[in-house]
């Protein structure tokens, strides 16, 4: 896309049609708009996110991103553009079989976690598999409890959601979305609210997690730490411009990118045509006088 600031961007590969080669992008977005009432939030957006790789979606408050990432999920319809998924246009599918398979392809992890109260931790990490995965009670026990031990929770299956630590709860999420081996995992915002050493630790459990399973991880975060520490591509939205501004790595752009403004965002300084508007001193009501005593 014209004028947005690009670093270190990987060439992607079409396969040929019939060649059975895996397709090097596993989510391809052309094109996409969206609003909400008529009022236009992105406008004309295009990227890719790569097999395996930790994509993580920035900007600043107001830009997209939460809307960008419903938009990837299905929850909301594109007012323009197409959503790939594997292929697959996830944008326009119809709700049924066809819609089901595209889903089965991803896993969410939302930012609250989003567990059910009334139900243990190994019961609401068990729950897809039994619903959609049509698997014996044994069979999902078995499963649920190894993803919970994937992320340090094993010895907390039998607890209630609301005995856990707001950390515990987002793992537990996160082996919820893992639990019938997504290809690729969207989470929102995995670090909010969490003290430093907890938010440490689950930057930590993302990359391990990326580099046993080979997951593709998506994620909308505003956690600068975090993005430093576990991207290996970033996208950057832009509120004013209400598109995308810029992507790769953050630490490439944060000392690289010519736009003054990405360049401000990635070393969390104010821009300068802000920074000296902010300085300056008020003007004077028109009809008062300057008095001295």
């Amino acid at each position: 896309m014209a004028g947005r600031d690009v670093q270190l961007r990987s060439k992607s590969k079409t396969p040929a049609e019939g060649s059975g080669e895996a397709r090097d992008e596993i989510i391809e977005v052309t094109d996409f708009s969206a609003g909400y009432s008529g009022k236009s939030i992105l406008h004309d957006v295009s990227f890719g996110v790569h097999r395996g790789e930790i994509l993580v979606i920035a900007g600043d408050s107001g830009s997209g991103k939460s809307t960008l990432l419903k938009h990837m999920i299905g929850l909301l319809s594109p007012a323009k553009g197409k959503i790939l998924i594997d292929g697959d246009d996830l944008s326009r599918a119809p709700f049924g079989p066809q819609r089901d398979n595209i889903i089965r392809k991803f896993g969410v992890s939302f930012q609250g976690g989003a567990l059910f109260g009334s139900m243990t931790i190994l019961e609401n990490v068990k729950l897809q598999l039994q619903e959609f995965a049509h698997l014996t009670d044994e069979m999902a026990n078995v499963i649920a409890l190894t993803k919970l031990q994937m992320v340090g929770l094993a010895d907390s299956a039998q607890q209630m959601p609301a005995e856990l630590s707001g950390g515990m709860q987002k793992r537990a999420a996160i082996a919820r979305a893992l639990s019938r081996d997504p290809q690729i995992v969207f989470m929102d915002e995995p670090s909010a609210g969490l003290d430093p050493i907890t938010s440490a630790e689950m930057d930590q459990l993302i990359l391990s997690l990326n580099k046993l399973l080979g997951t593709t991880f998506v994620l909308v975060s505003h956690e600068l730490p975090s993005i430093l520490r576990i991207a290996h591509r970033v996208l950057l939205f832009s509120r004013e411009k209400q598109t995308l501004v810029a992507e790769g790595d953050p630490r490439d752009l944060r000392t690289s990118s010519q736009d003054p403004w990405v360049k401000a965002f990635f070393n969390r300084e104010i821009p300068r045509e802000e920074n000296r508007a902010a300085a300056a001193p008020a003007e004077k009501p028109a009809g008062l006088e300057e008095h001295h005593d």
